[in-house]
């Protein structure tokens, strides 16, 4: 089929050379110099460097040649943006013919505090359009180099659902699909802030108890938020829920634990976005979460305590000790609890 890929850093890229081995790839991205030298050298060395782009794979600059490859009902657009990309990508896109939107950002937008499917809500009203969210445990690195990969498609939609199934089910990649929208992307949002926190312990020394403590923790804060806003339990015990959350704060690969591990060692926020040069959406979503949580009564201790270290001038040592003398209840009080 053809699919049309709008967004060619790390993710955009290596899910454009899983695909194109069995489907027509286009691959859109803004910067027209890096698209033009990946097309030429089979290697985009600002979006995912080292890995070579199969012949089959083909890169454009001009948004239309995307948009016009992956219309119609017989094909696939896939917007690998950042969040905050997502919004002026699907304005641009709402303008052709398309018919299947999927997204693989996690996060929510920054100034209205959205998720993803909430954003493309109000940018595309045609219920002709199937919209939908990929997501789950998965780094870019791995799924170029054909590396075995889960992911579930999350729609309203059971056509798309069956169309994202059929098109990239195969060989390593087994795509799993739930209608759960909503919890799949609280789940694939709040993690990020998790990874920065076991970032943190880790950078610290603080030991694979203090790791162990955390994950399981903050997976009650996911699934307290995710409930909250309208969530199922069983899709934070998923791959988008407790899959994700595993991966992101134990793989070496990830960009929001690296973020974490900076700060362990003394350097400032700025520094350390500013190294990593790529995005780490827990950052913008600590600081969003944060007000959410508190509007909504929502208790995130460990949330609160990573932003109050990103944003408030909190040292490491003083968030930690008020997280451990917090007050002790019946642990299965935890995963429900609303308000403070």
């Amino acid at each position: 089929m053809n699919i049309a890929i709008f967004g060619a850093g790390a993710w955009g890229t290596a899910m454009a050379v899983s695909l194109a081995t069995r489907h027509r790839v286009l691959l859109w991205g803004r910067e027209t110099e890096q698209v033009l030298e990946a097309e030429k050298t089979r290697v985009n060395n600002m979006g995912l460097p080292g890995v070579h782009l199969p012949d089959a794979l083909h890169l454009t600059g001009h948004f239309d040649k995307a948009a016009n490859h992956g219309a119609g009902p017989a094909g696939l657009v896939i917007v690998a943006t950042s969040v905050a990309g997502l919004r002026p990508v699907l304005t641009q896109l709402k303008e052709y013919p398309v018919k299947n939107v999927i997204w693989l950002c996690k996060g929510f937008e920054r100034d209205s505090g959205l998720l993803p499917s909430q954003v493309a809500g109000e940018v595309i009203d045609d219920a002709g359009i199937h919209l939908g969210v990929l997501s789950g445990p998965s780094f870019a690195q791995e799924v170029a180099a054909g590396l075995p990969c889960a992911l579930t498609i999350a729609s309203q939609s059971e056509v798309l659902r069956g169309i994202v199934v059929g098109a990239m089910n195969a060989g390593m990649m087994r795509i799993y699909s739930s209608d759960d929208v909503i919890g799949v992307e609280v789940g694939g949002a709040l993690k990020n802030i998790l990874a920065v926190a076991t970032g943190i312990a880790d950078g610290m020394s603080m030991g694979l108890n203090a790791r162990a403590a955390l994950m399981t923790r903050g997976l009650a804060e996911i699934t307290r938020m995710g409930i909250a806003l309208g969530g199922r339990l069983e899709t934070f015990m998923g791959l988008t829920g407790v899959g994700d959350l595993i991966l992101t704060c134990t793989g070496d690969l990830s960009r929001n634990r690296r973020v974490g591990l900076g700060l362990a060692k003394g350097k400032t926020l700025v520094e350390v976005v500013s190294e990593l040069g790529h995005v780490a959406e827990g950052v913008n979503c600590a600081h969003t979460v944060r007000e959410l949580a508190q509007k909504m009564g929502v208790e995130m201790p460990l949330t609160f305590a990573v932003a109050s270290v990103l944003f408030d001038g909190v040292s490491i040592k003083d968030a930690v000790a008020q997280l451990m003398s917090r007050h002790v209840r019946d642990e299965n009080d935890v995963l429900y609890r609303q308000s403070n």
